[in-house]
């Protein structure tokens, strides 16, 4: 999700939001993500967080690049749901 940047687009994000739930990112997710960054040689560190964080809550990620986060999954033989939209 990229950054809000006009009022409209920052009240649409905010109520995306509400719907979601949102938990802190421990040390050790933290971690995990670099060494899949690293492992799957990207430096998106969002989308490793992303996988990271969704493989643990058992989250289906809806994504238009399945193909980046499946990479990031596998390297860290994690399993995710992934939607492509």
């Amino acid at each position: 999700m990229g950054t809000a940047r006009s009022r409209a687009a920052q009240a649409q994000l905010s109520r995306l939001l509400k719907g979601c739930r949102l938990d802190p990112l421990t040390d050790q997710q933290a971690r995990a993500a670099g060494v899949g960054c690293g492992a799957s040689r990207t430096a998106d560190i969002v989308d490793a967080t992303v996988v990271v964080t969704a493989a643990a809550r058992g989250d289906t990620i809806v994504t238009s690049d399945p193909d980046d986060l499946a990479r990031l999954a596998d390297a860290l033989t994690l399993t995710v749901n992934l939607h492509r939209v």
